[in-house]
């Protein structure tokens, strides 16, 4: 009795990998190593059943000796085949995970160039368009300033003169950060000083540019992204922190990697309930590894309450 719930139980499991192989077949797009294989199973769930045919009918063994043989022997065949062929499988799961990421950082490249295309003429119109007009208005109230006022209208002309002129020192900020021509001219080291420079102005918060590069350029992608990461997490400290210091550290090791140790003296945070609340795009998470990931980089993200955060970025020096 407990040798026939024995095999039953093995039938039922020879067709149940029966199954599972014929779903995969779809999945590998019919290739002839994997057919081999799926015809293996469906030749060993036969003959269990047929060596099971004895315990409920009164069929003998050796009536089917001859047909077991020879069942066995393309069973083993199929399995033999199949397995040295199973390599072009391997290969094909290989070409088509190539091919995803391949197709994902063509995508996220092109969302970030198309990006960085829109703020570049976003910057130019606002620089064209709207800062001649406000240069026209400066050297007009400038005039006006010339002339004879009382008290009162004088004063009130120096006032327009003082808005204007900050009028046109913002449009001058806001056209930089769009896109920053420091960046474009002398590279990513400068335009990261120029930016810290500007932060600690305020004097909001502190921040340390410690590398030894100068002037290295790198691929004008890679010089991008890094600029638009450094900013968003300073921006993230500045915003939700509430730190006092940030320090970034620029290194190249291996020889063809640029290493990013940025850290700041926060508050902290907890990392893995940040990123699953809408994918971290409430603090920017989701663009950050998403501009990563499109330079085939790593980002490590560490931070615990009041302990502060530090990130860590590793990517190519020259796009692939």
């Amino acid at each position: 009795m407990i040798l026939k719930i024995l095999f039953v139980i093995a039938i039922i499991l020879q067709f149940f990998a029966v199954a599972v192989a014929l779903k995969l077949t779809r999945v590998t797009k019919y290739n002839f190593s994997w057919m081999l294989l799926t015809l293996g199973f469906i030749l060993m769930a036969i003959m269990r059943l047929v060596e099971f045919l004895p315990y409920i009918s009164d069929i003998k063994p050796q009536d089917y000796r001859e047909i077991f043989v020879w069942g066995g022997v393309i069973t083993s065949l199929a399995f033999a085949i199949g397995v040295f062929m199973i390599q072009k499988i391997f290969k094909y799961m290989k070409r088509t995970e190539d091919s995803r990421r391949l197709t994902e950082k063509m995508f996220l490249n092109t969302i970030i160039q198309t990006e960085e295309k829109e703020r570049k003429r976003f910057a130019k119109d606002l620089h064209d368009g709207l800062g001649p007009l406000l240069s026209s208005v400066k050297m007009s109230v400038s005039s006006l300033a010339q002339m004879k006022h009382d008290e009162a209208s004088r004063e009130i002309v120096e006032n327009t003169e003082l808005v204007i002129n900050e009028a046109i020192k913002s449009l001058k900020e806001i056209s930089d950060n769009l896109s920053p021509h420091i960046l474009n001219n002398f590279g990513l080291v400068r335009a990261l000083n120029n930016f810290a420079n500007k932060i600690n102005i305020t004097k909001i918060i502190r921040i340390n540019l410690i590398t030894e590069l100068k002037d290295e350029r790198f691929d004008a992608s890679v010089e991008v992204v890094l600029y638009r990461v450094i900013c968003e997490l300073i921006n993230n400290t500045i915003k939700h922190a509430h730190a006092k210091k940030i320090n970034i550290s620029l290194t190249i090791t291996d020889n063809d990697y640029i290493t990013i140790i940025y850290s700041d003296d926060g508050k902290g945070f907890d990392v893995s309930k940040i990123i699953e609340q809408q994918g971290g795009s409430g603090m920017g998470f989701s663009n950050i590894y998403s501009r990563i990931n499109s330079l085939k980089g790593e980002i490590n993200i560490e931070s615990e309450n009041k302990k502060g955060t530090l990130v860590t970025i590793k990517v190519l020096m020259h796009d692939e």
